[in-house]
């Protein structure tokens, strides 16, 4: 299993007060079926699978850019609601107004100056095909530990491994296409079976 985070494109956070004077941050963590290019040749999606249906009884935290020294809610302590939908996995946390980063993270929410979201996780199961483009990974099983609330998608050093061992992949599979380019070039040219 590999520890990874991922960036959630087209999120539509709310920075809002209920009735009774609570601050909650509301919107979805992660999108459902939603193609995104890692980087050149890389491909990534989550599948609605890949997510169970019993999510809001996971132990999950809700971070400001991965630390977790900055956790903003958490399911089991019934301080962030987690709900899985058609478009993605949608959650509300209630700000505590104890916590001045806490407060700050709201703030900046409101104005729009944080506006995208991330998620930790753990994959248990992927279906990876090879395209003309490159190579495209559908994550079909993972284990959310936490959710965040980012400036800039955050990557820790153990997706870095992860994407390096991609990158190798795909530089593997260019070198063989290349080879055997090469190895059809000079039979031809030479008339000769290459093994």
């Amino acid at each position: 299993m590999e520890r990874r985070t991922s960036l959630t494109k087209n999120v539509e956070y709310l920075a809002d007060e209920t009735d009774d004077g609570k601050k909650i941050l509301s919107g979805y963590f992660i999108r459902f079926n939603e193609e995104t290019e890692l980087y050149k040749g890389q491909f990534e999606t989550v599948s609605p699978d890949s997510i169970p249906d019993d999510i809001a009884d996971h132990d999950v935290r809700a971070l400001f850019d991965h630390q977790t020294g900055k956790v903003l809610g958490r399911t089991k302590a019934g301080t962030m609601t987690l709900k899985k939908d058609d478009k993605g996995l949608f959650g509300s946390v209630e700000i505590n107004e104890d916590d001045p980063e806490a407060l700050s993270v709201y703030a900046k929410v409101k104005r729009g100056d944080v506006s995208q979201a991330s998620f930790g996780f753990y994959i248990n199961d992927v279906d990876t095909e090879k395209r003309d483009d490159g190579w495209h990974d559908t994550l079909t099983s993972v284990d959310v530990f936490e959710v965040s609330v980012v400036a800039f998608p955050a990557y820790q050093t153990t997706e870095i491994d992860a994407r390096h061992r991609d990158n190798m992949r795909v530089e593997q599979e260019q070198f063989a296409t290349r080879k055997k380019q090469l190895k059809e070039e000079l039979e031809k040219k030479w008339k000769i079976q290459l093994s």
